[in-house]
């Protein structure tokens, strides 16, 4: 009862996915729009290397992804590290890691100082049993922390990640997020970079029987006779038991026919798209692996240190930083010239670090990268509105950004994901396949 399966979309959720259900025995097909597989892991050519146009790090509580990293043979390759967090308000650089740090931050009165710490502690505590789906994360969080630190740190930060809709985000999404992710922590990196996962994944697929296509965007997906017809360019049609989609809500609409797109979710998300510069200097900076920055005079909002996880080597002996700004794909920063962004980010970045001193010979190259669909932003009530993975009587079956929630939208959520789509599938395989002997059992002898 093996099924022909097309799966829209090479990044980390669509390659799980596939590899998953190769290994059950699945005819699988990979359709990937652009020339790389990856999604937001894809790299680019550097001198020798690869480097990711956009930062990862892998936690040690992502546990789908460290499985599926055993499977193929990969997860000695992690290499873990140490980090820290910085904060930068008002150009003022503090460190932001322990108690110490806390009591000398001084965008803060010390009541509000003690108040952030001995709530920052209790968080994860104070949010369970409340319906924090249903609860604006300003509300929740101006409750706890009082006016000053929401105003002064928190919407700020929020504000940064979400737009103009970040206090309207549930609560549940923060209190899930703080059970991955903490100031000071270990954190690791590939050795061989995020390449060598996705290179070990198409490897995979490739040895068991998959195609795995390249520079192949889907023009125009329908249901014919039960089937999928996935339309692609120069008039090719693949047909297809099942189709699994990997792609953005809004993208997979503007390629569904219009039958089929009387069947999709009717939820309706905005998405934050990111502008990501990376810089490769020839000094480091503050050697925080990550560090918000606040009204501090720069169009980023973070700065992203990935040698501090990485080490150099890696990157030729330069020191790797992503700084990154949150934003509509229609907004003006979005629609702008890399060039542009480069040149003005740079000074900024040199402003900002300006006490090193960090000067315009240190900084060796800029590489500008924008994603239009990095994650939703998510409305109160969200997990009655999210939308199911399987769609009643189509043969498609969605696995997006919009069904993480309230998970992070991360690698291990991507995995995990996945993993769900390829069991859903296998199950109706071994539901067919049962009431099929069952019928053959059924039958008179001849």
């Amino acid at each position: 009862m093996a099924r022909h399966i097309a799966v829209l979309g090479g990044g980390i959720c669509g390659l799980t996915t596939a590899y998953r259900l190769t290994r059950s025995g699945h005819q699988v097909t990979v359709l990937e729009g652009s020339d790389q597989l990856g999604g937001l892991g894809t790299f680019f050519a550097w001198r020798d290397s690869w480097v990711e146009r956009f930062y990862h790090c892998v936690m040690p509580s992502d546990d789908e992804l460290l499985d599926l990293l055993a499977e193929l043979d990969l997860a000695d390759e992690v290499r873990w590290r140490r980090t820290e967090m910085g904060m930068i308000v008002d150009g003022a650089h503090h460190g932001f890691n322990t108690a110490r740090d806390l009591l000398r931050f001084t965008p803060l009165g010390l009541p509000d100082r003690l108040r952030f710490g001995v709530i920052s502690l209790l968080l994860r505590r104070l949010g369970r049993g409340r319906d924090l789906d249903n609860t604006r994360t300003e509300d929740w969080l101006r409750g706890l922390y009082g006016n000053t630190v929401w105003e002064t740190l928190l919407a700020p930060m929020f504000g940064s990640k979400f737009g103009r809709s970040f206090g309207d985000v549930p609560a549940l999404y923060l209190w899930q997020r703080l059970g991955r992710e903490r100031n000071v922590g270990t954190r690791g990196y590939p050795a061989r970079g995020y390449r060598s996962v996705i290179d070990g994944l198409r490897a995979a697929l490739e040895a068991g029987g998959a195609t795995v296509r390249t520079s192949t965007p889907v023009l125009r997906l329908s249901v014919v006779d039960g089937a999928a017809r996935v339309t692609l360019p120069g008039d090719e049609v693949v047909v297809a038991d099942q189709v699994v989609s990997t792609l953005p809500l809004p993208q997979l609409r503007a390629l569904a026919d219009d039958d089929l797109a009387a069947g999709l979710p009717t939820v309706r998300l905005p998405y934050q798209g990111v502008v990501n510069a990376l810089f490769f200097l020839r000094r480091p900076l503050a050697g925080h692996y990550w560090t918000p920055v606040v009204r501090s005079g720069t169009e980023f909002d973070g700065v992203v240190e990935m040698s501090a996880l990485a080490g150099t080597a890696p990157y030729g002996g330069r020191h790797l930083a992503y700084v990154m700004r949150y934003t509509d794909r229609e907004s003006a920063l979005y629609q702008e010239d890399g060039a542009g962004i480069a040149a003005r980010w740079s000074e900024q970045l040199r402003t900002l670090y300006s006490g090193l001193p960090l000067t315009a010979d240190d900084i060796d190259e800029v590489h500008v990268f924008k994603a239009p669909f990095v994650e939703p932003v998510y409305p109160l009530g969200y997990l009655r509105l999210r939308p199911p993975v399987e769609l009643p009587g189509l043969p498609v079956l969605l696995a997006t950004t919009a069904h993480v929630y309230p998970e992070v939208t991360s690698w291990n959520s991507s995995v995990r994901l996945a993993n769900q789509v390829a069991a859903t599938i296998d199950r109706a395989a071994t539901s067919r396949r049962n009431r099929s002997a069952m019928r053959a059992d059924g039958e008179p002898s001849p």
